[in-house]
């Protein structure tokens, strides 16, 4: 889960496995694979940030092989 920023300046969180596509439009709007969109304050770049380190985190957490 991320935690991103409406227009209105209330935060949310979103699960990050749930992103099809991060846009600047000039506004970032996340698309979700259900077709949801949703416009945040951050930008593209901080999202994909956000979601990166969201992966990194799990697969700290997963025992070895």
């Amino acid at each position: 889960m991320i935690t991103v920023t409406r227009l209105n300046g209330k935060p949310f969180v979103i699960n990050a496995e749930l992103i099809r596509t991060v846009e600047s439009n000039p506004d970032t709007t996340i698309t979700l694979i259900n077709g949801d969109h949703l416009i945040v304050s951050e930008s593209m770049e901080r999202v994909v940030s956000l979601a990166v380190e969201y992966g990194r985190t799990l697969r700290k957490l997963l025992p070895p092989d």
